[in-house]
Formats: C-alpha cells, sequence, structure tokens
C-alpha cells in the first residue's frame, strides 16, 4: 500500500494512462534486459494478473513471492536469486531510472568486487545524502545516521554476484543495507556514479515529476 493510492499497490500506480510498472518494464526492454523476477508480496494478485509472462512486453518475467512473512529487501532479494548462478541486478520497486545501464554493468565487471552500488551527487537536497564513496569504491554507507562528508546517495540499481548476499547467512529478514554494509567492511563494494537523475513515485512531488518527465518524453519521439 502507499500514501498516495492506499487501495492499490505502488506498482500499479496510474501514470500517463498506465499502471507504472508498465513505464518501468518498457524501460528495462529499451535497456536490453530481457529476464526479469518479481519479488512480489502483499497485494501480489492484480500485479502478476497485468504483467503475466511479460511476453507482451518482450520480456521473461518469473515471480518470487515473500510469503507469510515479510523478509525485507535483502531477505526478499536473496530468496529469488537463490537458484542464479551469474551476476543480476536488483532495482527498486518505486524508482525509474532513465540511464543507461550498459555502463554500468562495464563497471561492475571492471570492479572485480561481489557488488556495485549506483550513486548520485545529491547534497542533501532530495533526501539525506548517505554514502561515502571515492575512487569506485564505497567507503560508508548509513541510512540511519548520515554523516556530513557523505555526498552520495543509493541511485536505485545494485549489481551482484549471487555469493554477495551469503554476507548475511544466519538471517531470513534483512535490509539490503546490511548487505552493502557487510560488503563495505570487506572492501568489495564498488560504486558507480550515475549523472541523470532518478525519479521516485513514493512522494506526491517524485510522482508529479515522473508524470511530466514521460510526458515530455513521449513528446520527443
Amino acid at each position: 500500500m502507499n500514501i498516495l493510492y492506499p487501495n492499490i499497490p505502488k506498482a500499479l500506480i496510474p501514470i500517463n494512462g498506465e499502471p507504472f510498472i508498465a513505464h518501468q518494464l518498457r524501460l528495462l526492454a529499451r535497456q536490453g534486459v530481457s529476464d526479469i523476477i518479481l519479488c512480489v508480496g502483499n497485494q501480489s494478485e492484480p500485479i502478476v494478473e497485468y504483467i503475466g509472462s511479460g511476453k507482451t512486453l518482450g520480456l521473461n518475467i518469473n515471480y518470487s513471492y515473500d510469503g507469510a512473512k515479510l523478509r525485507g529487501t535483502g531477505g526478499a532479494v536473496r530468496r529469488a536469486a537463490q537458484s542464479l548462478r551469474d551476476p543480476f541486478a536488483v532495482l527498486y520497486g518505486d524508482s525509474y531510472l532513465d540511464t543507461e545501464f550498459a555502463s554500468i554493468l562495464n563497471a561492475f565487471y571492471r570492479s572485480n568486487k561481489l557488488a556495485l552500488v549506483t550513486v548520485f551527487m545529491n547534497n542533501n537536497e532530495r533526501i539525506r545524502s548517505n554514502i561515502l564513496y571515492q575512487s569506485g569504491v564505497v567507503l560508508d554507507y548509513n541510512k540511519e545516521k548520515p554523516k556530513t562528508k557523505m555526498k552520495h546517495i543509493d541511485y536505485g540499481l545494485s549489481i551482484f554476484q549471487p555469493q554477495a548476499l551469503s554476507v548475511c547467512p544466519n538471517l531470513e529478514t534483512f535490509d539490503l543495507a546490511e548487505v552493502f554494509l557487510a560488503l563495505i567492511k570487506a572492501k568489495e563494494l564498488a560504486a558507480y556514479e550515475v549523472q541523470d537523475r532518478f525519479y521516485e513515485i513514493g512522494s506526491p512531488d517524485g510522482l508529479a515529476e515522473l508524470v511530466s518527465h514521460l510526458a515530455n518524453t513521449s513528446k520527443k519521439k
């Protein structure tokens, strides 16, 4: 549920005549993504009914269900990725990232790290900046108590080697932030700074900005 449309999941918030997730999935298809696992929990039925297999969008979509117990972002990702053997990307379900994914993937492979997080220079303008990074490596990350020297935020797209999630081996429910912190401690979290701004639908202002961006993008086509 969400504060803007309390009776429907965020993924189905209407934007310019279509649910948000339709815009998000088309963006992924344009970026060359073909296989997607959607992590779903409460209110998943209407999402699954709307998206189905993803064939109409040129995608192969499978679903990973949280079940009766919520697992947190980290637990949900680990559950979804348990059968994967190759690196995979994680994208937040309320983010629209209109940037070039290929450069991010190339940076991940060049880093030789277990994971890479995309960062954006924020300077506390939208939310409190929560990441400190230098020379392509994350040095500190703190969403709860950001430090004044932090200038960047988590952009919303990360890439992992499957074994990266084993840094939280004994937890069933955990946040991705815990994975990031463990990887930072092991010096295994790379960073890639994205120049294109992000869009999100978690606030009235964010939703309005995305509506405007998609409308302007559509006019240019």
